[in-house]
């Protein structure tokens, strides 16, 4: 005979048993997104490395030194077109072919953020380290706290989304006009904050996607997804400070 005590055990059981076997998914699903994203940024120092160590960099200026090559832009504006791309197929490949456009584009940006490296070994050398520390910090603090808050951060979407089409078009015509320096820090100082938090606000969506995402290969597609915009904030997150840390 089954009491009523009896049942209640069971029902906890089950209920223990399936937040077990939730959370332990969950876990390593976001050990699949993070092993990919350190996996892209080792990519692209490695990328930055030779590019520097074989005088490739050289290859990214015309020949005055004046100003970029036509090569950096191809590369430049490749590698974002890749992005865009990847980012609107990507629950229409396997998740392989998605995990390796996400090590080209890595490469990519490897190679295109070589100049701003080369600045700032001629200017301060340390603050590569300082950059990459300061980024590596910001990026743990504010992918925890987009992972254990229990606000929704979903009302960040489109203001961030706004704000970074904002930073494309600055730099994009940083590239033809010059900017002050004073105008230059400020939008450096603006793109740390924009990155930042969305790295908060994409950590919380990907823990909230988990949820609804169906068979195994969704997961995967989706943990390359992830990768990729957590990546992408690192690096940009990098790169600004980096330019903070390099100023004339």
């Amino acid at each position: 005979m089954v009491t009523k005590k009896s049942k209640i055990t069971d029902t906890t059981a089950r209920r223990v048993s399936r937040g077990t076997q939730q959370a332990s998914g969950i876990e390593g699903y976001l050990k699949r997104i993070f092993a990919l994203m350190f996996g892209a940024v080792a990519l692209t120092g490695v990328a930055a490395f030779l590019t520097l160590a074989t005088g490739a960099v050289t290859h990214l200026f015309n020949a005055t030194f004046t100003g970029f090559s036509a090569t950096y832009y191809i590369l430049l504006f490749g590698g974002l077109a890749l992005s865009i791309w990847a980012q609107v197929r990507v629950f229409h490949m396997k998740p392989g072919t998605a995990a390796w456009l996400l090590a080209l584009y890595a490469i990519l940006i490897g190679v295109t953020m070589t100049p701003l490296i080369w600045a700032a070994l001629s200017i301060n050398p340390v603050s590569i380290i300082w950059a990459f520390g300061v980024a590596a910090l910001m990026f743990a603090c504010m992918a925890m706290f987009g992972y254990k808050t229990i606000k929704d951060l979903s009302f960040l979407g489109i203001f961030l989304f706004i704000g970074m089409l904002g930073l494309i078009l600055v730099g994009i015509i940083s590239m033809f006009v010059p900017l002050g320096a004073g105008f230059s820090a400020v939008v450096s100082l603006i793109g740390v904050l924009i990155f930042a938090l969305f790295t908060a606000y994409d950590m919380q969506t990907l823990k909230n996607a988990y949820r609804y995402i169906g068979d195994e290969t969704q997961k995967n597609q989706m943990a390359v997804l992830g990768a990729l915009h957590l990546y992408i904030s690192f690096v940009a997150m990098f790169q600004y400070l980096l330019s903070l840390f390099n100023r004339e």
